[in-house]
């Protein structure tokens, strides 16, 4: 980003067609746009009886933005006037014509008849109202050019109107050229584009103060709102730049400039932006105006807290606690409980990257309650309850926190906190496996309107929190094989944040994990590998375990051991509870294919321990069924069916696709291996059960198209009808098992020595 104290002494008299004194001084001045607009508002009042009801909706509609926005091309203007009314736009071209055209005291005849509006016992203009205003400091403005000023002016509005002309005359001849069908579609094109358009709207020169401020709280809406909207980052740095060129002491501009730096991760340009934005405020005096003596102080302790923020969430910490040390010491020098509340909030998230301490939290959180801070509280609250679900308390407690915290949200119309507190639902019943509980809050927010007042056409809740909840809804999804559906949500994720975007990051992970279970699925481990190294770029923890699950499927056991051990210790060491199962249950796999199966059974208790401690139900209900599985290789059955009609109902009502199919599966087995020692009537009706059994797992794996464990059934199936004499099923089930086997290839690992 170009330095701003390269044109600190720069202040032109006339740029671009704009006549201005001082820059630096005057709120507005007349350009040759505004006195298209001036004429506008002219012809319109002339013409107002004759005008319609929708007519002049459409016009006053379309005023606000006009007054407010950047200066445009006149072609552009008169588009947007023919949209509303065509014969008003003819009247306005044919006015600015014989203004330009004409001579000099014609513009002068035009503002002196201005004044005329507010004549009269009804005058066609309000003085206080938003045209009235806009008048008044038009005339104002052009009273106080001089005589050489006015010629400039004048002068400017010739070019102004020729440049128009021009391009008219340029369009004609293209239109000669042009056949009616390319003609056609280029119209269509240019019908798509809004007038207003913010990417069509260039800063060609100085802004008034009301435009730059009306430029830059547009731009800051839509970054929060909704950044695809908002122009992309290289071209607002541009129009910023520009800005900063005819003020460098414009604080605001530094402050937007430091927010669209954010947004493609530059810390040098970011902490560059945000400096400037204190100076520039203590500079101007802006913070001592409305805080008296004390707002010098009130700059530094909240640039130092801003500084503290920004280091945090790029991961420097050490400079993040130096800066926020040095806030923390303004703030008591200065009595401010505020500044001191959100100093607290940051420490502890600092502290928590250190170690996990509830202390300080429940601190903030009361001292927020005390001194009125409701949006501290909340998020204190929020935080609280995320790090006890981490650390297993019951959903229920949690639950009854949350909603603590949405009776703040609601009594004081907090709606970025409602969507957090949803979104936060929904991954707490994600962690403890309740996905049709996960399911119905991600519905919640989604179906949700936001309480803020946004501009039409701009997308809603665009949000971290809006991504989190469409990301688990694409897994979720996919988890059911649904994968068109979980696609369509991923495109509707591209589209809602791009990849430059600041969230795009939580989409990435989850499209990449999506692909990689659906290569696995279909025993493309090649595929699976090569994705590998993208969920490791954004997920160095994910990106390990699902190295080491590829490793496994390729029976490369003693590299996917070696991985697992160093993950076990590394997640262990960072209390990732949750993976420390995951990590568990594949090394007890790794055991059972290499015919450890004694070894494996303490590794599954451990895991079973540590998920009913953390209150993860649907992973102790894995780990159940992984130990029915070692208790069937083990050789007694009897007892893995008991144990399964515990684990086996979780599984069913929350599970993957997958796991559904793998728990059928294993019900089957045990089904047969018990069985052996029935009586001949009630093995058959063993058996039968076995049979239906495994066409439910079938219907399971083929819904995520998993080829492997279709053989595996298929093959199963196959022998139970030949053992009850049932020659034509039997074929069927050959037959698909072949036609299976030969696009899959052999392991050699026995059927049974696999659970999934």
């Amino acid at each position: 980003m170009a330095s701003v104290h390269e044109s600190l002494y720069f202040n032109p008299m006339l740029t671009n067609g704009v006549v201005h004194a001082n820059v630096f001084g005057v709120r507005d001045w007349v350009t040759p746009h505004k006195m298209a607009l001036l004429v506008l508002l002219s012809e319109l009042g002339r013409a107002g009886p004759q005008l319609g009801l929708l007519e002049r909706r459409r016009l006053n509609r379309l005023l606000l933005p006009l007054l407010q926005g950047p200066d445009m091309a006149l072609s552009r203007l008169r588009k947007a006037i023919e949209e509303c009314c065509p014969q008003l736009a003819g009247s306005v071209h044919i006015r600015l014509k014989l203004m330009a055209e004409g001579e000099l005291k014609d513009m002068e005849q035009f503002f002196d008849d201005l004044s005329d509006s507010f004549s009269g016992t009804e005058p066609e203009v309000h003085k206080t109202s938003v045209v009235g205003l806009f008048l008044r400091h038009m005339i104002l403005a052009y009273n106080k050019l001089s005589f050489s000023q006015v010629y400039k002016l004048y002068t400017a509005l010739q070019q102004y109107f020729q440049k128009d002309e021009k391009k008219d005359g340029a369009d004609e001849n293209e239109m000669e050229l042009t056949n009616p069908e390319e003609l056609d579609g280029k119209m269509e094109k240019e019908e798509l584009d809004g007038p207003l358009r913010e990417e069509e709207i260039a800063c060609s020169g100085p802004l008034s103060q009301k435009q730059a401020e009306y430029f830059l709280s547009q731009q800051a809406s839509l970054l929060k709102n909704d950044e695809t909207k908002a122009l992309a980052p290289a071209s607002l740095q541009k129009e910023l730049n520009n800005l900063l060129k005819f003020n460098p002491d414009f604080a605001e501009a530094h402050y937007l400039s430091y927010l669209n730096s954010l947004r493609v991760q530059d810390v040098f340009s970011s902490t560059h932006s945000l400096l400037h934005y204190f100076d520039r405020l203590i500079l101007t005096g802006a913070e001592s105006k409305s805080n008296g003596d004390e707002g010098y102080g009130r700059s530094l302790r909240y640039a130092a807290l801003n500084l503290a923020a920004l280091h945090c969430r790029f991961g420097h910490y050490q400079q993040a606690e130096l800066a926020l040390q040095e806030a923390i010491r303004i703030a008591q020098e200065s009595n401010d409980h505020v500044c001191l509340q959100h100093c607290l909030s940051w420490l502890y998230i600092l502290e928590q990257k250190i170690f996990d301490s509830c202390v300080l939290l429940e601190h903030s959180v009361n001292k927020s309650l005390h001194f009125g801070l409701p949006y501290l509280a909340s998020l204190g609250i929020q935080s609280l309850v995320q790090q006890r679900a981490f650390a297993g308390k019951a959903a229920n407690k949690l639950m009854d926190a949350l909603k603590d915290s949405d009776l703040l949200h609601w009594k004081h119309s907090l709606s970025e906190l409602i969507d957090i507190s949803i979104a936060q639902k929904t991954a707490i019943w994600r962690l403890y496996g309740r996905s049709t509980m996960a399911l119905q809050q991600a519905q919640t927010l989604l179906s949700m309107n936001s309480l803020e007042a946004v501009n039409v056409g701009v997308q809603q809740n665009n949000t971290e929190s809006f991504a989190v909840v469409l990301c688990h809804l694409a897994e979720l999804h996919a988890e059911q094989g649904y994968f068109a559906a979980a696609s369509e949500i991923l495109k509707h994720l591209k589209e809602r944040f791009p990849p430059n975007s600041q969230h795009a990051q939580l989409w990435m992970l989850f499209d990449q994990k999506i692909q990689f279970e659906r290569a696995m699925n279909d025993g493309r481990y090649h595929v699976a590998d090569s994705l590998v190294a993208g969920i490791t770029a954004l997920n160095s923890i994910e990106g390990v375990y699902r190295k080491a699950i590829v490793l496994k499927a390729q029976n490369q056991m003693s590299e996917a051991h070696k991985l697992l051990q160093k993950l076990l210790i590394h997640c262990q060491k960072i209390k990732n509870t949750e993976m420390v199962i995951r990590v568990l249950l594949s090394i007890a796999e790794l055991y059972w294919r290499s015919s450890c199966h004694t070894i494996a059974l303490p590794v599954l208790l451990q895991a079973l321990a540590l998920a009913r401690e953390y209150s993860l139900q649907y992973l102790a209900s894995e780990t159940v069924l992984n130990l029915a599985f070692s208790q069937l290789i083990l050789g007694i059955p009897e007892q893995a069916l008991n144990i399964l009609h515990m684990a086996i109902e979780p599984v069913l009502a929350h599970g993957a696709v997958l796991d559904k199919g793998c728990a059928m599966f294993l019900v089957a087995k045990c089904q047969v291996a018990s069985a052996a020692s029935y009586t001949p009537q009630k093995k058959i009706e063993a058996l039968e059960s076995a049979i239906l059994n495994l066409n439910e797992a079938k219907t399971y794996f083929a819904k995520v198209d998993c080829k492997e464990q279709l053989r595996d059934v298929l093959y199963f199936q196959a022998r139970l009808f030949h053992t009850l004499g049932k020659t034509q099923e039997r074929n069927k089930c050959a037959m698909l098992f072949r036609q299976l086997h030969q696009d899959l290839p052999a392991h050699g690992v026995p059927l049974i020595n696999a659970f999934k």
